[in-house]
């Protein structure tokens, strides 16, 4: 009987210890407690440890939506910009998130000071948009995109917007200016 009862009492506790989420750690549907099924209303209590700062545009009626900034209690220091599918729509799930703080990585160890060499050397690049200032890089196995500064690249490169520009020819030690999460 006692060795049931151990039996019983040891199940019991390997069942009630559960692995910690690393608040940091960024995956394909998650960043840290944030998962991309976490509505808007339940942001409260994914940051409880961080202030929430919610910009309200002055007019909900022009369809854009409504950027919301977690801040680090204590330091103040921008965490992440959160976009909701919806504005004003308190039961909306995250559509976009910005990455703010070079502290939150995946398992890759990709973070906003990363370089285009280290994304590209680890990952398949989807596509390449040329902006006016910056080029939109898409990795579609991580649900991410990354902008570059056009500053980063060759002279020849910075300044025609039509040109088709290729992997190959992003220099590997150009910064990474934004990282992006987006769910669909």
């Amino acid at each position: 009987m006692r060795n049931y009862l151990f039996i019983g009492l040891l199940l019991g506790l390997l069942v009630a210890c559960e692995t910690k989420t690393d608040s940091f750690a960024i995956t394909k549907n998650s960043i840290g407690l944030l998962t991309d099924s976490t509505k808007v209303n339940a942001l409260k209590g994914v940051f409880i440890n961080d202030s929430i700062s919610k910009y309200i545009g002055g007019d909900e009626f022009t369809g854009s939506t409504n950027t919301i900034s977690i801040f680090e209690k204590g330091t103040g220091k921008l965490l992440l910009e959160l976009d909701p599918n919806y504005a004003l729509d308190s039961v909306s799930t995250i559509r976009t998130v910005r990455i703010m703080d070079e502290r939150f990585k995946n398992k890759d160890g990709l973070n906003r000071l990363s370089t285009f060499g280290d994304l590209n050397s680890k990952y398949t690049i989807s596509s390449i948009q040329n902006t006016l200032r910056s080029l939109i890089i898409s990795v579609d196995e991580i649900n991410a995109y990354f902008t570059l500064n056009k500053t980063e690249l060759p002279e020849e490169m910075r300044y025609n917007m039509n040109q088709k520009i290729e992997a190959i020819s992003i220099p590997e030690t150009a910064k990474i200016k934004d990282f992006y999460i987006q769910w669909y």
